[in-house]
């Protein structure tokens, strides 16, 4: 979908459709939507005394023009309460118009500007959350369905502004919210993949033509390369699959005066069975997903690319399969570890965290710093915070505060969980220097305690999303299926730190 910035009369624009809005227990409309009440002689107004509309949020009402101005159909949503309102409120208002409008067939939609008014906030801000909003909320994956979509797509979003001098302001945040959507979706698609089309080696591949069309160095390390380096986590959890393993690099340098690199790890299990601790068969379809925090990264270093922010970033992502098999990894083994630590397997399913294990040593060899990864690590995580919240684990305060308001920004939930030492205790082996499990209770956090002994003093910060990372059901901007979580987080906490930087 184009979004496009225009100045004029949101009542002479011919459009399928134009969205206005309303503040809950506003009884007579204002501004825009006054106007337009005012060219369709007072129709929103009637509606309101009649208690058609009340303004909720996300409430939508229909109404046809009849010809009295340009726009086909006027939609009036509304926007909740206005102390509640949020830049979130903007995009999930976006995604739901844009959704109803999408099932009527309209092809071009205009829209006010939603909160830059008595809304408060901010005119950039509010164009670039209404652009997240649509895009995102009109996201779908129909890659392997044969048959036509019953409603075609919506192909121009028009944001109508009477000021003519605003137009710059709001078509830079439309630029910023249409770079960060799209990212979002590109993981999106890549999270959707079955694993069949997804393996490791069709992630690297991906990350390749992503790196030439972003300008982004690229590397990819082999088997072999994996061995000389001692990545012997990765590799013991890669022995099960027939499919080789990659680890995947990609880079941008943004900033050449400075040394400084933000690490980006994303958790690449392209399908988790559970190995020989093989998980129940109910919904291990949804396994297909377990490269969740490796999609994420990709898709956040292709934005931060596009954005030419000054700011270097590494994006690594550990890529393998862990299936059961002959070859396969077994409970009670032992595995070194890149930085030289050994690792009894007590779970073969506790896998995640093998691989990062090798992937943060080799991020602190390369003097990352701050390191975050991002990962489908724990269901301890979903069960603690269900689909709400990521979790969020970490050595560093002030680099855990800068994510959680980068999340913040982004409309994505982050809860930070506890990292005392009584935790680590639990992950003590009697055979190695440490075990992958420290049981069922507290999981999230001997996961992370786990993770810790790999990031040791770099800056570091964990986000587990293993239940944010999919979604069974639509609401608003977050459809069903994978919902690209983090993605734009880590561009804004990416953008804090260029801006700290340039200071």
């Amino acid at each position: 979908m184009e979004v496009k910035v225009v100045a004029g009369d949101i009542t002479k624009i011919k459009a399928g459709a134009a969205i206005v809005n309303l503040f809950e227990g506003v009884k007579r409309p204002a501004g825009a939507t006054g106007v337009v009440d005012q060219a369709l002689d007072g129709a929103i107004t009637r509606l309101i005394d009649e208690g058609e509309i009340k303004g909720k949020l996300n409430e939508i009402t229909l109404i046809h023009t009849m010809g009295k101005i340009e726009p086909a159909r006027v939609i009036v949503v509304g926007l909740g309460k206005q102390e509640r309102f949020t830049l979130d409120s903007i995009r999930s208002v976006a995604a739901e118009c844009c959704k109803f409008l999408r099932k009527l067939g309209v092809k071009k939609v205009a829209t006010i500007v939603h909160g830059a008014g008595i809304g408060g906030m901010a005119p950039e801000k509010a164009a670039q959350a209404l652009t997240e909003g649509s895009i995102l909320g009109l996201y779908t994956f129909r890659k392997h369905i044969t048959k036509e979509p019953e409603h075609g797509q919506i192909g121009e979003l028009l944001i109508v502004e009477r000021d003519g001098s605003k137009v710059p302001t709001l078509e830079h945040g439309v630029k910023l919210g249409k770079i960060l959507a799209e990212a979002t979706n590109l993981a999106r698609d890549l999270i959707n993949e079955p694993a069949n089309y997804m393996t490791p080696t069709d992630m690297a591949e991906a990350a390749r033509k992503i790196a030439e069309e972003s300008g982004l160095e690229f590397a990819v390390f082999e088997r072999d390369d994996m061995k000389k380096l001692g990545m012997g986590a990765l590799l013991g959890v890669a022995q099960g699959s027939k499919q080789p393993p990659k680890f995947i690099i990609l880079s941008y340098r943004g900033d050449s005066t400075s040394k400084n690199t933000l690490g980006l790890v994303g958790k690449g299990l392209t399908f988790d069975s559970g190995g020989i601790s093989i998980k129940p068969s109910e919904g291990m379809e949804e396994m297909k997903g377990d490269m969740a925090g490796g999609a994420t990264v990709i898709a956040a270093i292709k934005a931060i690319a596009e954005l030419e922010l000054k700011i270097n970033v590494t994006g690594l992502i550990p890529a393998t399969e862990n299936l059961p098999g002959g070859a396969a990894l077994k409970p009670g083994d032992i595995l070194k570890a890149m930085n030289g630590k050994t690792i009894e397997v007590v779970n073969t399913d506790a896998e995640g965290r093998l691989i990062l294990a090798d992937a943060l040593s080799y991020a602190r060899k390369q003097g990352l710093s701050p390191l975050i990864d991002i990962a489908t690590l724990t269901g301890a995580c979903r069960v603690a915070l269900g689909d709400v919240c990521t979790g969020a684990f970490g050595n560093n305060q002030e680099v855990i505060n800068k994510v959680i308001k980068a999340g913040e920004e982004a409309g994505e939930k982050i809860w930070q969980l506890p990292m005392f030492e009584e935790y680590k205790e639990k992950n003590k082996s009697d055979v190695a220097d440490i075990k992958n499990s420290g049981g069922r209770y507290g999981g999230a956090i001997t996961a992370a305690q786990f993770l810790s002994e790999f990031s040791q003093d770099t800056p570091w910060t964990h986000l587990d999303i293993a239940g944010t990372s999919i979604s069974s059901k639509e609401k608003d901007y977050v459809v069903k299926g994978a919902s690209g979580v983090m993605v734009r987080t880590l561009v804004n906490f990416a953008m804090g730190l260029a801006g700290e930087q340039t200071k």
